[in-house]
């Protein structure tokens, strides 16, 4: 009885860490890792993407590489569905397309300034021109369509 008391102690934990969605590649400082889907807040946004608070009736993209945002909630099962495909189009695009993902629950600043109100929303940001928005959840080849066309990237 010890013994499988003992081996569920060390694997349930293991388990439920797997099935929870906790992606541990997720960058949720603020630093900015290639390759990662990387968390945005206000402050960072106004840094990495746009300055709205300086020069809020201009779009200006400050970011060097064209990016994606995911718009997204924990609580929202769509949302939960387009995370992982994210987190591989991270990957496949590292050093080409930045993506970004924002918590609307945790900042409803950025939310409310682009209008989210429904998610999953993501918005794709050319190096040149204005941002497009997408609704919804989306397969994987639809998102590597936007990129091509919208981000222009290859």
């Amino acid at each position: 009885m010890k013994k499988i008391f003992v081996i569920l102690l060390f694997i349930v934990p293991l388990t439920f860490n797997a099935c929870s969605g906790n992606h541990n590649a997720e960058n949720t400082g603020n630093e900015i890792n290639d390759g990662q889907v990387n968390k945005l807040t206000a402050e960072n946004f106004q840094k990495l993407v746009w300055d709205y608070k300086s020069n809020p009736n201009e779009w200006k993209f400050k970011g060097d590489e064209p990016c994606i945002i995911d718009f997204y909630a924990d609580w929202c099962r769509p949302c939960k569905m387009v995370a992982p495909i994210m987190d591989e189009l991270s990957k496949e695009y590292k050093g080409k397309v930045r993506i970004y993902k924002v918590n609307t629950d945790e900042q409803r600043e950025l939310a409310g300034l682009f209008n989210i109100t429904s998610i999953p929303a993501v918005m794709f940001i050319p190096k040149d021109g204005k941002p497009q928005m997408s609704v919804g959840a989306m397969q994987k080849q639809a998102y590597v369509d936007m990129i091509k066309n919208v981000l222009l990237v290859k």
